[in-house]
């Protein structure tokens, strides 16, 4: 795939070895975002979540060769649509392989496989103060849901809930 004609870009599946360079992209995403401190995963944990229990799915990147992003996404259901969805973890590309398209090429992949299994819907969250993603992804139709107060739960939250302390 080119993407822009200034040079040769790669879109592809992530495969195993790749594991330490996307460990690596997550960090570089992390330090972005200024949440370099809450970046938990292993190398050990992808591999299990991606390639033996295949929770997620993985697209590297590259640029001439060279690695150059990852996006990172998962199945959902919409009991409403009664259709299967995508939620897209991440997208990132490293600041110096921006510009050139490969954002947008990684979106467009996901949103044709998305297209492909029949989702009804696709999915994602992206921090308020990073309005340069808020603008690409409402220039392609995105839709932020103004509505809807996005919940979490982890750590020892998620521990004492799953031994029945509700």
């Amino acid at each position: 795939m080119e993407a822009g004609g200034r040079g040769e870009a790669l879109i592809r599946e992530a495969r195993e070895g790749d594991i330490p360079l996307i460990l690596e992209l997550i960090r570089a995403l992390a330090d972005y975002e200024h949440l370099l401190d809450r970046v938990e995963a292993t190398e050990e944990g992808l591999r299990r979540c991606l390639f033996q229990e295949h929770f997620a799915e993985a697209l590297i990147a590259e640029w001439e060769g060279a690695p150059a992003g990852f996006a990172l996404f998962f199945h959902t259901f919409s009991t409403f649509v009664g259709k299967p969805g995508i939620y897209i973890e991440d997208i990132f590309v490293k600041p110096e392989f921006r510009g050139r398209g490969l954002g947008k090429a990684l979106f467009v992949r996901i949103g044709g496989i998305a297209a492909e299994r029949g989702c009804g819907r696709l999915e994602w969250a992206c921090l308020n103060w990073n309005e340069p993603a808020i603008r690409f992804y409402r220039s392609r139709g995105g839709a932020a849901l103004d509505e809807w107060t996005t919940f979490r739960m982890s750590g020892e939250g998620l521990a004492r809930l799953g031994e029945g302390h509700g």
